[in-house]
């Protein structure tokens, strides 16, 4: 039994065959998929798509390359959002450093509403974390603004979460786990010289849930083309492979951290 722990189900690319796709991914043995938002149409969408398939959760945040445009009313529908009961997580927020960096305080700015929104709301926090630096860059500002807000608490309340999409830096490992936090392992540990199975080798399985990212990040031999649940299959091999472990214990380890994430029981459907 294996989750996805992070699939864009709802987006235009599988609307010829999402039904068969969610089927694929269940005869793979990837019993539930958590479906990250990206703007607040996407949440309504993962929401309905929740409530058609059994196994199928919603996130509900704003992608930090869409807070460029987002408002006051776009953030407090996440807020109302966040009470569904098939919504699991905030997320994906987060800093996206790669492409314009022209709106970089209002990405901070959306970042620390969601922080605090996962604490109001005792939510797990999904984090999106890109840059030029193989993120030498992004993690420093990600992980003092969690530290920030979390300390000007009156509690010093504790996050946790997924560090989405990890490959490194390795520093950010102890980091992770001091912030309360798991790393997201996909598609990218199966690229040849991407050196994200280095980083994976020496990160403690207790650490790790698995993800797709799809439609994106396709894994060895999909690469290039589009991304799909039943794929975190061939992740778990290839973590397996990497950690010298068996495909039963990578499946029984980064389920069972999946689970005690989001708060879901393993007869949760």
């Amino acid at each position: 039994m294996l989750i996805d722990t992070h699939a864009h189900l709802y987006l235009d690319r599988f609307d010829a065959d999402r039904e068969a796709m969610i089927a694929r991914a269940k005869a793979a043995g990837v019993t539930r998929i958590v479906l990250p938002a990206i703007d607040v149409a996407s949440i309504h969408k993962a929401i309905a798509l929740s409530e058609q398939y059994d196994g199928v959760w919603a996130m509900a945040a704003i992608h930090p390359s869409e807070v460029k445009d987002a408002t006051d009313a776009d953030f407090d529908a996440v807020r109302e959002l966040c009470t569904h009961p098939k919504v699991i997580a905030v997320g994906e927020s987060g800093l996206d450093y790669y492409w314009d960096r022209s709106f970089d305080a209002k990405q901070h700015n959306f970042l620390r509403r969601h922080i605090h929104l996962t604490l109001d709301t005792e939510l797990p926090l999904i984090i999106h974390s890109r840059d030029k630096a193989k993120g030498e860059v992004v993690f420093p500002d990600l992980i003092a603004t969690i530290d920030e807000v979390c300390n000007a608490r009156p509690d010093g309340d504790q996050l946790r979460g997924i560090f989405h999409c990890f490959g490194g830096p390795t520093w950010v490992v102890d980091e992770a786990k001091r912030l309360g936090f798991l790393l997201g392992i996909g598609g990218t540990l199966t690229f040849k010289n991407s050196g994200v199975a280095d980083v994976v080798a020496e990160i403690p399985m207790e650490q790790l849930v698995l993800e797709t990212d799809a439609p994106f990040l396709s894994p060895t031999p999909h690469r290039g083309k589009r991304n799909e649940s039943a794929y975190t299959r061939l992740v778990a091999e290839k973590l397996a492979e990497v950690k010298g472990v068996s495909l039963e214990e990578v499946a029984a380890v980064t389920t069972a951290n999946a689970e005690r994430l989001f708060g879901l029981s393993r007869s949760a459907g």
